[in-house]
């Protein structure tokens, strides 16, 4: 049976993590192609900056003269280093998990566990960017995370990380019921709704929605519950929209602090 559910479970990029208090968290992962353009993006700021250094450089050189040119080209040569080693991890630590590249793409570096990424981590998985490069292009970082469920690459994986991406959300704005509820309808029904919360979430999903359907489609969807939560609670059903927008009424005002 545990074979068969395994079988049975979708393919997707979604990671499920289970904390220890048995709350599961899923998590959208990152595939190559967005990583690629991220990673293209950090390329050419690391890319400008280092033009900036160059002619600083050359400034100097052009200034001071010839004597400098060789401490112009070590001083070049240390930025490359930094930008090359320092950059990635420099900007996930600042920025929990991003650098600018990251940021602009929504994603996020956090560890396999959900938790943030750490500085050791950080390191880790940027050190082995050299082994995910070979043998030339991140050829076989691209293979590795291919093959991966997650889309890890050879640093992620020994850092124990994956690439989420964070999903902007925006807060919906209360719901808004036309024309308002009346006390006599409301206090048509229970004052305890025995409704749970995913019904209660359902009923609020319906109403959401129910501007972009068409009177008969709406009539049609409320009647497959409405009728069921009236027969529940003791009460007359005569318009099965109208009754789930007051069941919601009543239970926003139980929600509502005193």
């Amino acid at each position: 049976m545990a074979e068969q559910a395994r079988r049975l479970q979708p393919i997707d990029t979604t990671a499920e993590i289970e904390t220890p208090e048995h709350v599961r968290f899923h998590y959208p992962v990152a595939g190559p192609a967005r990583r690629v353009v991220a990673w293209a993006l950090d390329w050419l700021i690391r890319g400008a900056v280092l033009l900036l250094f160059a002619f600083i450089a050359l400034l100097g050189g052009l200034a001071v003269g010839d004597a400098v040119s060789g401490l112009s080209t070590g001083f070049l040569l240390v930025i490359l280093f930094l930008l090359e080693w320092g950059y990635y991890t420099l900007w996930e630590v600042a920025w929990n998990g991003r650098t600018p590249g990251k940021r602009a793409l929504d994603l996020r570096v956090v560890s396999v566990h959900g938790h943030p990424l750490r500085t050791g981590d950080s390191f880790l998985r940027n050190l082995l960017r050299a082994a995910d490069f070979l043998p030339l292009g991140y050829a076989i970082g691209l293979v590795v995370m291919a093959r991966d469920s997650r889309f890890r690459r050879l640093g992620d994986m020994v850092a124990g990380t994956m690439v989420i991406v964070e999903e902007r959300r925006a807060v919906a704005s209360a719901l808004r019921i036309d024309p308002p509820p009346t006390p006599k309808e409301l206090a048509s029904l229970p004052q305890r709704l025995p409704l749970s919360g995913d019904e209660l979430e359902a009923i609020e999903l319906f109403l959401r929605r129910k501007e972009g359907l068409g009177p008969a489609r709406e009539e049609e969807l409320a009647a497959m519950v409405a009728p069921l939560f009236a027969s529940r609670m003791g009460i007359r059903n005569k318009d099965s929209a109208r009754l789930l927008a007051l069941l919601h009424a009543r239970a926003s005002e139980r929600r509502r602090p005193l």
